[in-house]
This record gives C-alpha cells, sequence and structure tokens, in this order.
C-alpha cells in the first residue's frame, strides 16, 4: 500500500512530466521521489517521447537503463530540463541537498540546466531551511582537518557512517549541523573556500520551478531564472 507520503511525491513527479518535451536533453536526479518520475518517463518513452537523460548518480543510472531511459553521462552542452528532489526547499527556492550522498554530480547537472524543476511532498519545504543539517562532500585527505575548518563556521559535523560511506566520486560526506540558515547564500560562500571541500549541499540560485505535492493537490512556485 502506497503511504500518503508517497503519493504525494508521486503527484510531484507526475505534475514535472508535463514539463518534457520531445528531444530534450533531461537532467535526472536522485532519491526517493525522482524515482516516481523516472517511472513515468519510461512510459513515455515506451509511446514513442525521444530524450537523452543525464544522470546524477550511479544508481540514478542504472535505474534509468534498466527502465529504457536513454542516458548520456558525459553529455556536453547545456540541459534542457533538470528534475530533482530536495531534502529541504524554502519559498525563495533555496535548497538543502545531498542526504543521498550525490550533491556535487547534482550541482554540476543543475548548473548546467537551462530550467531546474525541483519536486518535493509538503514535508520538505519550510519557511528557512537548515533543520535537516546540511550534507558536504570532502576529500579524504586530511579529512579531519577539513572538518575542524567547518567547525570554526559554527557547524557540529558528523562523517557519514563513520567514513564507510562514500560518494560515486569516492569523497567522504560529512553531515554538518548549523541549526537554521539565515544566509544560505554566505554559508555556501564560506564552506566552499575551505580547501578539502569538494561540494557543499546548500543549492542557491539553481531552482526554478518548485512542485510541493500536498494533499489539497500540487503546489507551484516559479521561482524566475537563476
Amino acid at each position: 500500500m502506497v503511504s500518503s507520503g508517497e503519493n504525494l511525491k508521486k503527484s510531484a513527479a507526475e505534475k514535472a512530466l508535463k514539463l518534457v518535451e520531445d528531444g530534450m536533453v533531461l537532467g535526472l536526479g536522485t532519491g526517493s521521489t525522482v524515482k516516481f518520475f523516472l517511472f513515468g518517463l519510461s512510459e513515455m518513452v515506451k509511446e514513442g517521447i525521444r530524450i537523452t537523460g543525464v544522470p546524477t548518480s550511479v544508481e540514478t543510472a542504472n535505474l534509468a537503463n534498466k527502465l529504457g531511459i536513454k542516458v548520456d553521462e558525459n553529455f556536453s552542452g547545456q540541459i534542457d530540463l533538470d528534475v530533482d528532489g530536495a531534502d529541504e526547499v524554502d519559498p525563495s527556492g533555496h535548497l538543502i541537498k545531498g542526504g543521498g550522498g550525490a550533491l556535487l554530480r547534482e550541482k554540476i547537472v543543475a548548473h548546467n540546466s537551462r530550467k531546474v524543476c525541483i519536486i518535493v511532498d509538503k514535508s520538505k519545504f519550510k519557511n528557512k531551511i537548515g533543520e535537516f543539517g546540511v550534507p558536504i562532500e570532502v576529500f579524504e585527505f586530511q579529512h579531519a582537518n577539513t572538518q575542524k575548518n567547518i567547525e570554526k563556521l559554527g557547524a557540529k559535523c558528523i562523517l557519514r557512517k563513520q567514513g564507510e560511506f562514500r560518494t560515486d566520486n569516492g569523497n567522504l560526506v560529512l553531515d554538518c549541523d548549523f541549526g537554521i540558515i539565515e544566509n544560505p547564500e554566505k554559508l555556501e560562500i564560506l564552506i566552499k573556500t575551505i580547501p578539502g571541500v569538494a561540494e557543499v549541499g546548500i543549492f542557491n540560485g539553481l531552482c526554478h520551478t518548485l512542485l510541493i505535492g500536498t494533499p489539497e493537490g500540487v503546489k507551484r512556485i516559479d521561482i524566475g531564472s537563476a
């Protein structure tokens, strides 16, 4: 039986499918909500629509291949539409991503996309981001010092799965608690300036459209151009 939360994810994903047009190059995000999008996209492919997907993780690439969706991990050029989820999002389109560990590839794909559509259920929609924490992908070399430098910014950081977790890029992930984030733009820049940080799970200025699954239907918020 599909839970109400799963139904909300599915409804947001189905709404995003309406943005897909024949011939598009699509960024394919990672996570439970995006899986519903991929299942729906595979049905569109069976019906004859032609698309190419740029996956943001090995997991997504494997599922897309299994579903018969053409993928090109090394696509060079601008992606027409990136559809991805988020761990948190606010009304201005600030995102927390990286709960699944795909944040670096997700940010690369989002940055190189003409439009980015974020699909979430209502539990992920917050007035301000930060409650979830901030995943930060770091290089293994000197990672303890990298962690100390991040903590100087006011965070409490934990190495995900005591260092056993690795991203698709072979890196570690620090899960960092900064509390509620008042200035996401400033914090993203400060973290990114620390040597040893590969990527930070704060996404600013990349979201164009939010689709939020609610019991009353899918709420759409258009942020505008990034």
